[in-house]
């Protein structure tokens, strides 16, 4: 939108900045994270190092048919406000209503809780630090990221991304080498998936456990949705940065789990230290130890803190894209949509901003339990956006196939439909179900556990429900879904 009266020259669209390599580095590093430096040892040690593997890889396929479906979405119709865009015009304008702000809610959330994690880390090299001032460098450097240009973010991810990765495959590397015997002493071989009840262990409670961790660690693909609205070539850039999600779940998760349960049992203690406070014990840093690596806890620690703030910059820069599509489409108010000169949505930037700011709770209140309290709050918020795309996926299809066009004319068909969307959306509904089984331990209700596993899901029915009343939406006839492809310049 052009604004009247200002000496400033803004612009009417976003600026398509990204290029092939933002794209895929979005992608790949969009999950590699917390999820995979720390909680898959505590994912070993509850289900054993089959019971890990057969848990990730099923979320790594209900991912992979979900990036699919969006990865069709996208190249067809590239909008930044994605999720919202697609469930609005093939569902009902109530459900992207409610996607749009759950995932603005989400992310937001996750900035602030990003943040009060960087201030944990930070401490391992200046325990007497205070957390505000931290806190505060950390959300400017986020910001300044943003403000510079689309561009600015797509390169701050390319190097985000860039050390994860090469760390990761580092740690394979060392690995493999240590299974063999090669360095690091003898050759351990498959000791470790003999010992105590593995390859499984714990039941099928621990199993359904490690399944919703790891779909919490796979959080954060569904980004390159958002970014196919400011990719300078989408329907290239985009098809391939999904392609790669396969490789990168196989690669990156699954033999990374192989490689430590291989080499450390999962009846080791420290396995389950899981914390954002535990970068000592991390699997990886114990694996690089017995390596003879003595700087490996350093190393890792700041290889970890590169992951929280590399999902506080995505969180930023996706939650602010999705906001100023709310305010374009009239869900959201008119000055969230203003543009600068360099076409960023300074207005929405600088609101989520100041729920970042929560973070800064940290200093007064304890970093530990703040970070907690801030993750319960979104944690289920990204399970909704997953099914939400599996939803306005089928619909899209079926709308398309309806409305007589040919299915050769999608720039990327997402292939086994339509099973892919119906599984990814089972064992979504799965997931968010299974949330409240620990909560029900010992014969009696843990009715805390209970709200925080589940306070998401209320919030989520009151703004889809409300929104619904108010304007009187209907679920779209399938003849009458909008299949126009947006266009380049929105």
């Amino acid at each position: 939108m052009r604004t009247m009266g200002t000496s400033k020259k803004t612009t009417n669209h976003l600026k398509r900045g990204l290029k092939a390599r933002h794209m895929t580095m979005i992608a790949l590093g969009g999950s590699i994270g917390t999820g995979l430096f720390l909680a898959s040892g505590g994912a070993i040690a509850s289900a054993g190092p089959g019971g890990a593997l057969l848990a990730y890889a099923a979320v790594g396929i209900m991912v992979y048919f979900l990036m699919t479906s969006l990865g069709e979405l996208a190249t067809y119709m590239p909008d930044s406000g994605s999720f919202e865009t697609y469930a609005s015009r093939f569902v009902d304008p109530s459900l992207g209503f409610a996607m749009g702000w759950n995932f603005w809610y989400n992310w937001a959330i996750t900035i602030a809780a990003e943040l009060s994690a960087a201030t944990l880390i930070i401490k391992y090299w200046f325990p007497n630090s205070s957390s505000f001032m931290w806190s505060l460098l950390f959300l400017g450097l986020i910001l300044g990221l943003n403000l510079l240009s689309v561009k600015g973010y797509g390169e701050s991810e390319y190097w985000f991304a860039t050390i994860k990765v090469a760390v990761v495959i580092l740690f394979l590397v060392i690995g493999v080498l240590m299974i063999f015997g090669i360095i690091g002493g003898e050759a351990v071989g498959f000791k470790n998936f003999t010992i105590g009840d593995a390859p499984f262990h714990g039941g099928f409670f621990a199993f359904l456990g490690v399944f919703m961790a790891a779909g919490f660690s796979f959080q954060g693909t569904e980004m390159v949705g958002v970014a196919a609205g400011e990719s300078d070539n989408p329907r290239e850039h985009v098809p391939r940065a999904i392609r790669q999600v396969f490789w990168r779940i196989l690669i990156f998760y699954i033999l990374a789990i192989l490689v430590i349960s291989l080499l450390i049992p999962y009846t080791n203690p420290n396995l389950l230290k899981e914390g954002i406070e535990s970068i000592g014990v991390s699997p990886f840093t114990l694996v690089f130890e017995k390596a003879g690596l003595a700087f490996a806890a350093s190393v890792m620690n700041a290889v970890i803190l590169s992951s929280v703030l590399s999902a506080g910059n995505s969180g930023m820069y996706a939650s602010s894209r999705v906001l100023y599509s709310l305010a374009k489409r009239g869900k959201a108010p008119k000055f969230l949509a203003k543009l600068n000169r360099r076409g960023l949505p300074i207005n929405a930037l600088l609101l989520t901003t100041l729920v970042g700011m929560t973070a800064f709770l940290a200093s007064l209140f304890g970093d530990g339990i703040v970070y907690t309290w801030l993750l319960n709050a979104s944690g289920m918020c990204g399970f909704i956006t997953w099914l939400g795309i599996a939803i306005s996926h089928y619909r899209f299809r079926r709308a398309f196939v309806t409305q007589g066009k040919d299915l050769n004319d999608l720039p990327y068909k997402a292939r086994w439909f339509p099973f892919g969307p119906l599984f990814a959306f089972v064992l979504c509904v799965i997931v968010i179900l299974g949330q409240s089984l620990s909560a029900f331990n010992g014969g009696r209700i843990d009715w805390y556990g209970l709200v925080v596993s589940y306070i998401s899901i209320p919030l989520f029915l009151g703004i889809w429900l409300g929104y619904k009343w108010i304007k009187r939406t209907k679920l779209i006839p399938l003849q009458e879904c909008d299949l126009e492809p947006a266009s380049t310049k929105s």
